[in-house]
């Protein structure tokens, strides 16, 4: 049996393990991250990331890498719009997402148009946070499956088995990123309460013997539940609102996969061949805390919920981002244990919404004419300018605003991107951003930047010409803002998030 010492084991190295690892990498921690499976999952799961978890990736250098996705995608998409006598034009920028199947949330006519989702789907995404954890010399250990662990009150004790025998891993703290089952949070007793499932629903790409009868692409209900084909070839995506699976867990066959596909569409059509597929269901459940002692928990393991409206894998790259820069500075000294009681703070109350709305999205799917009723309303008023901006938002999440306790209407909200210099110099936010360390915007002739300067280990200055001075944390959090050179508070607010001024 070997000994290893690391300052945070990540049990799962799915997108939020992988991103949460990279985060905590940059804010100067050791980690290894555990993976039971020997590969990556090529399980069709989500097809796209939202919006914030779009910026997250691009504050990290990854832009050039979904817009490669992106592309590929809408080639793929193409194909099949343009069979369905669709418009060959892909609406990436234009698409808001949807509200239960409901697609009238249009992107134009947000308040921030350009903070939109990405084409990037869950393979793709694993793909480039693992070239990025590679990069950044990050060990994943795979085919490594968690046994056992003590939190002993000064560091967990993490037992583990590979093909080269059992292993014992001492951490300063364990996060559990391992997904709605998560064996670390039934482990270490976190409360997980919520609500039980009440659809069956599959996931799947097939092979079709008549694909044509399922055009045109999209969603739509009919008597027996709610379907959607594409926009990928031989996307099949399927509710019925008659209970929960018997068994979630038991594999899925062409044959179950074609006997919903033809009761719920009404279509004569036969699924010659499965490529893959998941089952999936509409429990909503939360972790009561984040963290008990020196465990944590992060996305799904902290979190369910249904897939409608695409939220859950924003949710979890948010938790990531939102926890490493706290938990990095904890484990090297730079901050006390009591800064990651704001991860819970934070992101308790925004999961909390997303399991909201989406028990909405499904109550609003079921197949009856109380519920056509209800859809013709909600429809109406997702049609007017302040309909499509609240359903845009409550979806993509960017009017989050986490409680920092400050008036200024621009503190706790996570910022976008934007220009920043001129000529020569011009640079964004996000070039700013791509080592982790936080940002001062100062607009203010330098009276805050002298003031961050005790704090340059952490916090880079950049000058404004005009427009409002912030501080924005490494996970694009506006910790402090002034519309004027008053730079009352900047000196507060850098030592809650950054420790005290560097002598």
């Amino acid at each position: 049996m070997t000994r290893e010492r690391t300052d945070v084991v990540v049990v799962g190295a799915g997108p939020t393990g992988l991103l949460l690892a990279i985060e905590l990498t940059l804010g100067g921690a050791d980690v290894i991250v555990i993976e039971r499976l020997a590969e990556p999952d090529q399980t069709i799961k989500a097809g796209a990331i939202g919006a914030l978890a779009g910026e997250a990736l691009e504050r990290r250098g990854l832009g050039d890498a979904m817009n490669a996705v992106e592309r590929s995608m809408a080639d793929s998409m193409s194909r099949l719009m343009k069979g369905s006598g669709d418009a060959n034009d892909l609406p990436f920028k234009k698409f808001g997402g949807h509200f239960s199947g409901i697609f009238l949330i249009d992107q134009t006519r947000q308040r921030e148009p350009d903070r939109r989702l990405r084409g990037v789907n869950q393979q793709a995404l694993e793909s480039m946070l693992a070239e990025r954890a590679h990069a950044l010399g990050i060990e994943i250990r795979r085919g490594c499956e968690l046994i056992d662990f003590e939190d002993s009150g000064d560091g967990v004790v993490a037992q583990t088995k590979d093909a080269s025998g059992d292993a014992t891993l001492h951490a300063a703290y364990l996060v559990g990123c391992d997904g709605g089952r998560s064996a670390v949070r039934k482990r270490a007793g976190f409360a997980f309460p919520g609500t039980e499932p009440t659809l069956t629903g599959h996931q799947a790409i097939v092979d079709l013997d008549h694909p044509d009868r399922l055009l045109p692409v999209g969603w739509r209900r009919t008597p027996v539940g709610m379907m959607a084909y594409g926009p990928i070839p031989g996307r099949v995506f399927l509710a019925e609102f008659d209970g929960p699976p018997a068994d979630r867990s038991a594999p899925v066959t062409r044959e179950e996969i074609e006997t919903t596909l033809r009761r719920i569409s009404g279509v004569d059509v036969r699924v010659t061949a499965v490529k893959t597929a998941t089952r999936f269901t509409d429990n909503a459940r939360q972790a009561d805390s984040y963290r008990r002692g020196r465990v944590l928990l992060a996305g799904d393991a902290a979190h369910v919920h249904s897939p409608f409206g695409g939220q859950g894998l924003n949710l979890g790259l948010l938790d990531a981002v939102n926890l490493g820069w706290k938990l990095a500075a904890v484990v090297c000294d730079r901050m006390p244990d009591s800064l990651l009681d704001s991860y819970t703070e934070e992101r308790h109350p925004i999961a909390a919404r997303v399991l909201a709305n989406t028990r909405a999205q499904v109550a609003l799917m079921r197949p009856d004419v109380l519920t056509d009723a209800l859809r013709d309303i909600v429809a109406d008023l997702m049609s007017l300018d302040e309909g499509t901006r609240y359903f845009g938002e409550m979806i993509s999440g960017v009017r989050i605003r986490y409680d920092l306790g400050s008036d200024h209407p621009s503190v706790g909200r996570l910022s976008g991107n934007f220009a920043l210099g001129d000529g020569d110099a011009e640079t964004t936010l996000f070039d700013q951003m791509e080592d982790g360390r936080a940002v001062l915007i100062d607009a203010t002739d330098g009276a805050a930047s002298a003031i961050a300067a005790r704090w340059d280990i952490f916090v880079r200055c950049v000058p404004r010409r005009s427009g409002a001075s912030l501080l924005i944390r490494p996970d694009a959090c506006i910790a402090w803002a002034a519309d004027d050179a008053d730079t009352t508070g900047l000196d507060a607010a850098l030592t809650r998030w950054f420790g005290p001024a560097m002598p």
